[in-house]
């Protein structure tokens, strides 16, 4: 029996998951070791602590050894758009900067003097979001850049460690805003502006690809299995996708975690103009596909919300207080760059509430239940704009992803949109970072057959839409976003 191992990183934690495939065809998934990420504050930014990363993934590596295993295969993803920059001698010139810090305020419009930000979307069909790479870049030190020999992105900077083979993923690639949709390669003009050579950058490669072996001589303090590390789709989200189990072409999906992304799966890309003004992207997936999708603050909100009480609540009882409370009280524009890293989320909310003239939440049930609203209300607006900038018609929404555990948000997505919502599996990144390793070495025919042994071996759980006025609640919140002195019209429809 072959033995999987998922090395699944997101911004807020990781773990080390293992799989393997019965006779049946069952997929199992056990969980061998997990850890916290973060960043720090360090020579004015906040860096990803990469080193404490590369240590966790060896105890975990160990506990795989330590358990019996010895040899497996292994795929890391993790979060996307942040870099390491390597030297002459392809180390670390400094800490990765995190994609929260606040370099890159203003540089979209700084970015936009040299090449107008409707061609960079044209060109790349990645949404415009501060944070993303090509942004970070146009701030980056001078003086770095000219030092750096390399840029890899956080995966492929970790398989680089473990092997010493560089690669540069196409699907986590993608979202650096600086691959051209239709060439699927480096934009020149994009590289120009930023005054970068397509030298800084590896080879891009597909998801599925073999990496290389663990190099176990460089850690002998480690006692390690023989590892065969496969590039699998690296970004978490292309990861999510592929662990979806969606089964016809009629479904849209929300990767829920600490950001919720919102989209579906599609054959071409859509860089059109209604694309750039709903502010869609399009991510490269596996297998020639498009993650066409948008960011949405997701579980952030509530994270912090209860990191703001000091973790008295978990999250199970933040969202059974939340269920008591009067729904919709509040309309939040819940992708305002204001949430994105306040210092105080709480007094965010509630400073949003009251210069809106809204009624101020303030006990941990009404709290929660302002995030659950109006994540499920965000949800339901942008998937009306999916629909229709795609060109589709979607009979299912599935939730995947830690989020896909909230009941209350679940029951409140399907009644605000007014579509069947199927929840699970929870742990869709890591599943679909294990599958991709099973497709590319014969565990499966290929990954429609994976995605139905996904469906037999998870549990999922499906949320019909409630009776209710919800769609005018919708409309009352989309025209909300659009112009906030319109809250009157909040109280027809309450």
């Amino acid at each position: 029996m072959d033995h999987y191992i998922a090395i699944d990183i997101g911004a807020s934690s990781g773990r080390l998951m293992h799989s393997a495939v019965d006779n049946l065809g069952q997929i199992s998934l056990t969980e061998i070791h997990r850890f916290k990420n973060f960043f720090t504050a360090k020579d004015g930014h906040d860096r990803w602590e990469i080193d404490h990363l590369i240590k966790e993934i060896l105890v975990g590596l160990a506990k795989v050894k330590a358990a019996g295993i010895d040899r497996c295969y292994a795929g890391i993803d993790t979060w996307g758009v942040d870099y390491c920059l390597l030297d002459e001698e392809g180390q670390l010139l400094a800490a990765p900067i995190a994609y929260r810090d606040q370099r890159t305020k203003g540089a979209a419009a700084a970015f936009a003097e040299k090449l107008p930000l409707a061609t960079l979307y044209e060109k790349t069909g990645i949404q415009l979001l501060e944070f993303n790479t090509v942004f970070q870049l146009f701030k980056e030190e001078r003086e770095k850049l000219a030092q750096a020999k390399q840029l890899l992105l956080i995966p492929d900077y970790l398989g680089y460690v473990f092997t010493g083979n560089a690669v540069f993923e196409k699907t986590n690639a993608s979202t650096t805003q600086l691959l051209n949709l239709a060439e699927k390669q480096l934009d020149e003009a994009i590289l120009t502006v930023l005054e970068l050579s397509e030298d800084l950058f590896a080879e891009l490669t597909e998801p599925g690809s073999l990496l290389g072996p663990l190099q176990n001589d460089r850690f002998p303090e480690y006692q390690l299995p023989e590892v065969t590390f496969i590039t699998v789709a690296s970004h978490d989200t292309a990861s999510a996708v592929v662990g979806t189990p969606g089964v016809d072409s009629d479904w849209a999906y929300i990767s829920s975690g600490t950001w919720s992304l919102i989209g579906a799966e599609l054959a071409e890309g859509n860089a059109g103009a209604a694309a750039y003004a709903a502010n869609f992207t399009n991510e490269w997936g596996v297998q020639g596909t498009i993650r066409f999708l948008k960011n949405i603050m997701g579980m952030w909100l509530i994270q912090e919300v209860a990191r703001m009480q000091e973790y008295r609540w978990s999250y199970a009882e933040l969202a059974e207080m939340a269920a008591k409370e009067a729904p919709f009280q509040q309309f939040i524009p819940v992708n305002d760059d204001r949430f994105l890293n306040p210092a105080n989320m709480i007094t965010e909310l509630q400073d949003y509430c009251r210069e809106t003239q809204q009624k101020i939440p303030e006990t941990p049930g009404e709290l929660a239940r302002c995030v659950y609203d109006n994540l499920a209300l965000c949800y339901g607006a942008e998937l009306k704009q999916l629909a229709a900038v795609s060109g589709r018609t979607f009979n299912k929404l599935h939730i995947v992803g830690g989020g896909s555990n909230n009941r209350l948000l679940n029951q409140l997505t399907a009644d605000v949109c007014g579509i069947d919502v199927e929840a699970g599996p929870a742990e869709a990144t890591a599943i679909g970072n294990l599958i991709l390793q099973m497709v590319a070495t014969g565990g499966f025919a290929d990954l429609t057959a994976a995605r139905k042994a996904i469906r037999k071996s998870f549990p999922l759980a499906t949320f019909k839409p409630q009776p209710g006025n919800h769609a005018a609640i919708l409309q009352a919140y989309e025209a909300f976003i659009n112009d906030p002195k319109s809250i009157l019209r909040k109280e027809e429809v309450r």
